[in-house]
């Protein structure tokens, strides 16, 4: 499939993915500002107006949005990461014109009323006394801020109640206006679209053109926290163990993503084997990856019983021990190749998923490699090269974050 991408005068970033065979289309607008780019007074706002978009624009109502996709059977959503926040729509291709409408409006003349601030203010204080509800995440979270002490990378992004109960329409609105602009925006779109119409289409719903207002991201220097525990009476201790890794640019991500797949990607991985199967020591254990402009980490999370906490830890860091030492074996480097193809092809059955890559790519990379394109580099990673990151990655200290009991002796 040819991806087709154009950079109109306003700065606005079109990239597109046609289809023939599919009867569906994808359309999102990906925003580069994430949860790093706030001032810690603000710490939320960006997932803050993530949610306030589908409240209304000036000429149409939440219910209005809802009911608009809905009656067509469509799919619309978004989500807020750290670097970055998505907004998209899921459609048939006929009703494509319709998806553009609804996120046109919603991305450029959002309404910020300031009755449906504050309902909407409640709801991501619940969301927030849930997401502590969940002590898995919250060890990932804990891990975050270990990895990255007093940097906006270490921060929920989510925000917190104090910053989330103080922050005004006003705050929330100047946010907007500062960074909601063409210039730091990419539309992808990806199934049943036409690339020249999509581009007739926003050229004329777009704004004037413009760049994100936003500070200079400075990268974590201070050095991570060694342990960060959080007591909860929960039934289990949630470990999560991270080390700084690979940033989203480096050539040797392909490599760490190999080693990342060796160590706890699947059922077949060294955590999985050896935590679960060989031990029974948890129920649920994997490792997992974050790369961003100028940081990275590799994490490893495992639940367990209070009383075998010790154990799981001692495993989790022999078994990185001798991934550090010896590297994954020629093996495990098949098996990896072999999954990470095919969990990508699988992942483009859809134009959801063939929109996802393109918009995500352009924005933080800048460019849309072809998927045969990361395939080949995927296969050109030798074992010297996969051993040799693992070396660089996990032979450096690692992070502890513990959520459980405080019966646990760690």
């Amino acid at each position: 499939m040819t991806v087709d991408t154009t950079r109109l005068d306003s700065g606005l970033t079109i990239v597109t993915e046609q289809v023939p065979d599919l009867h569906s289309a994808s359309v999102g607008f990906w925003v580069g500002t994430g949860s790093r780019d706030e001032e810690p007074a603000v710490a939320g706002a960006t997932h803050f107006r993530q949610h306030l978009l589908f409240k209304g624009t000036e000429r149409l109502t939440a219910r209005a949005i809802a009911e608009a996709i809905d009656a067509v059977g469509g799919e619309m959503n978004a989500f807020t990461t750290k670097e970055y926040t998505a907004f998209y729509v899921r459609v048939l291709g006929s009703d494509l014109e319709l998806a553009l409408d609804v996120l046109t409006d919603i991305m450029w003349a959002p309404a910020f009323r300031p009755e449906e601030v504050e309902a909407e203010r409640q709801v991501i204080l619940e969301e927030i006394l849930m997401r502590g509800d969940d002590p898995g995440d919250l060890a990932q979270e804990l891990l975050f801020e270990a990895l990255y002490p007093g940097h906006p990378l270490g921060r929920d992004v989510l925000g917190d109640e104090g910053t989330i109960e103080a922050m005004t329409r006003e705050q929330i609105a100047t946010f907007f206006a500062d960074h909601y602009r063409p210039g730091n925006v990419v539309v992808a779109a990806a199934g049943a679209v036409d690339h020249d119409q999509l581009l007739e289409r926003l050229s004329a719903r777009s704004p004037a053109g413009g760049d994100a207002v936003t500070g200079i991201r400075v990268p974590p220097t201070a050095p991570p926290e060694r342990k960060l525990v959080e007591e909860r009476p929960t039934e289990q201790v949630h470990l999560a163990a991270g080390v700084p890794a690979l940033d989203r640019d480096d050539p040797e991500r392909y490599a760490l993503a190999l080693v990342d797949n060796a160590l706890g990607g699947g059922m077949s991985s060294r955590l999985f084997q050896e935590v679960r199967e060989e031990r029974g020591l948890a129920y649920s254990v994997y490792s997992f990856r974050a790369a961003f402009a100028d940081a990275g980490m590799l994490g490893i999370y495992a639940g367990t019983a209070p009383e075998r906490a010790d154990e799981v830890i001692k495993v989790v860091d022999d078994i990185c021990d001798r991934m550090a030492t010896e590297g994954p074996t020629e093996h495990e480097l098949i098996v990896g190749k072999g999954q990470l193809r095919g969990s990508m092809l699988l992942g483009l059955e859809d134009s959801a998923g063939r929109m996802s890559r393109i918009g995500r790519s352009q924005l933080v990379h800048g460019e849309v490699p072809s998927v045969e394109e990361i395939l080949e580099r995927v296969d050109e990673v030798t074992l010297e090269d996969a051993r040799a990151v693992a070396s660089r990655v996990l032979g450096g200290t690692r992070s502890l974050a513990v959520v459980g009991p405080r019966s646990v002796s760690l």
